[in-house]
């Protein structure tokens, strides 16, 4: 398959050059001479490979193999390599790779001569940092309820790292301290921390456990909203009505009030 393919290279690009005579005893000594040489620049997803190419006097043309074995299976577009007689050094850029992955790659180079390749060689792209990020739902919520932190964990080895929440409770003094089980990301790096019965205002973030380097979360304040009940019942009095009820915290001297709800307009009717 592999022989196909680089016939398939060497016919392409002799129908690109012009006619080249090649005495039959000296055909072998023209055949490119190719060095696979250092890769640079290397991003999550890009690098730049080089290597030397010498044309021995005939048009020339090069391109790299690259994959995460040494079947390749990649290669970047023909380019022109020039037909001196000494050698040049080339290189192109290699785009759509994956983020902290090896890779092979080597030169490869045809003329009218024949083909050519360069040893294996082998670079190392880039790992995307870790970052995390996290919402909690419903914010505020009631006195006592329970909430959701949901977030998702981003970047190279995101999926199944363990993460656990953290929180640090009004007047955020005490410092953050770990709240239940750890968690383990999904395939796509997502989590959710269930919350029972939150009782004040509360820092919270999320961080990941063991790994190397530890990531955490922007700190969400949740904040608690009071719990109100309320009844309403005839008065013994006629035409009157007793309204009454809770507010949970308790909170001594905290003011209340009733309204009488209308359309378009709301009015207090009362309070203490």
């Amino acid at each position: 398959m592999t022989r196909r393919y680089l016939i398939a290279i060497s016919l392409t690009l002799a129908a690109a050059m012009p006619a080249v005579v090649v005495p039959g005893a000296g055909a072998a000594s023209l055949v490119p001479t190719v060095t696979t040489s250092n890769a640079g620049h290397a991003t999550y997803s890009s690098v730049t490979v080089y290597g030397y190419v010498n044309a021995h006097g005939i048009a020339t043309g090069y391109a790299f193999q690259y994959g995460t074995t040494t079947g390749y299976g990649g290669q970047t577009a023909l380019a022109p390599a020039g037909e001196k007689k000494n050698s040049v050094k080339v290189g192109q850029t290699i785009d759509g790779l994956q983020p902290g992955t090896v890779y092979h790659y080597r030169i490869v180079a045809v003329n009218g001569a024949g083909l050519a390749y360069g040893g294996d060689r082998t670079f190392k792209t880039v790992p995307v940092p870790l970052s995390l990020q996290i919402t909690s739902t419903p914010n505020p919520v009631t006195y006592g309820e329970p909430f959701l932190i949901e977030g998702n964990l981003s970047g190279t080895g995101a999926a199944g790292r363990e993460v656990i929440l953290e929180a640090n409770p009004y007047p955020f003094m005490p410092g953050f301290h770990t709240i239940g089980n750890p968690e383990l990301t999904s395939a796509t790096g997502a989590f959710s921390f269930p919350y029972l019965g939150l009782l004040e205002n509360t820092q919270l973030r999320v961080a990941t456990v063991g790994g190397g380097t530890i990531v955490a979360s922007p700190v969400v304040v949740e904040n608690v909203a009071v719990r109100v009940t309320f009844r309403a019942r005839r008065a013994r009095r006629r035409g009157y009505w007793r309204l009454s009820g809770t507010v949970t915290p308790s909170e001594a001297g905290a003011l209340v009030g009733f309204q009488l709800l209308k359309p378009g307009n709301s009015v207090n009717e009362g309070g203490t």
